[in-house]
C-alpha cells in the first residue's frame, strides 16, 4: 500500500511537532507548518531522513553550534533561517 502525498505531509508534520525536546518541537513544528507543503519530493525525502536524527544534534546544527553533515547542510540552513526570521518577528 502506497502512502498518499497528503498522508505523508500529515505524518511528517506530526513528527515535527512531537520531538524529544521542546526546543525542537517549536523549531521543526513551525517550519513544518509554514514550509512543509511547499517542499519538493527530494527535499521531503531529506527532511524525513533529518527527522531520524537525534534532537540534541539537530539543535546544535540549527543554532550553528555544530556543523550539519553535508547531505543535511542546505536543509538545516533553511530551517535555521526560518527559525531566525520567526524569532525576529
Amino acid at each position: 500500500m502506497t502512502e498518499t502525498a497528503g498522508n505523508r505531509l500529515k505524518r511528517l508534520s506530526m513528527r515535527s511537532h512531537r520531538r524529544g525536546t521542546k526546543e525542537m518541537d517549536i523549531i521543526l513544528g513551525r517550519f513544518a507548518d509554514d514550509r512543509l507543503d511547499g517542499l519538493d519530493a527530494g527535499t521531503l525525502d531529506s527532511y524525513e531522513a533529518l527527522l531520524e536524527e537525534n534532537d540534541q544534534d539537530l539543535y546544535l546544527w540549527v543554532t550553528g553550534q555544530g556543523a550539519a553533515p553535508g547531505a543535511f547542510a542546505p536543509l538545516v540552513a533553511e530551517i535555521a533561517e526560518h527559525a531566525n526570521a520567526r524569532a525576529r518577528g
